[in-house]
């Protein structure tokens, strides 16, 4: 499967708040890197992370714009509320072995009256 089609499927799950499914497309010792927050390393914390996010927000992403130059696949996307961010995707054996992901921690918080301890 091409990086591009593995994101698209990734959002998909995304948006329906799965987190088991999303589970599925990161490789075992994947890490996850947030500049809002520490980074996430490997598939299990990955998976609670999600839990606990789809547990108090349920955000809709569309992506605005995709770009990718194996094994990279970046994305612009953008939610319901108008809230914008980056994610960058390096894929491997079609498996997500890091993501980088960059959004306004603050404006997200704000927004999704969230208190500062969840993101």
């Amino acid at each position: 499967m091409k990086p591009q089609e593995i994101v698209n499927k990734w959002i998909n799950c995304y948006n329906e708040g799965d987190a088991d499914a999303l589970a599925a497309f990161y490789h075992e010792n994947a890490v996850n890197d947030r500049v809002a927050d520490a980074a996430l390393e490997g598939r299990k914390k990955i998976t609670e992370r999600y839990k606990q996010e789809f547990a108090s927000i349920r955000m809709q992403v569309k992506i605005c714009n995709l770009h990718e130059a194996e094994p990279w696949v970046i994305t612009e996307w953008e939610d319901q509320l108008g809230f914008r961010g980056c994610i960058f995707f390096h894929i491997e054996n079609d498996k997500i072995i890091h993501q980088k992901s960059y959004w306004d921690s603050l404006s997200y918080q704000q927004k999704y009256n969230l208190p500062s301890s969840i993101h």
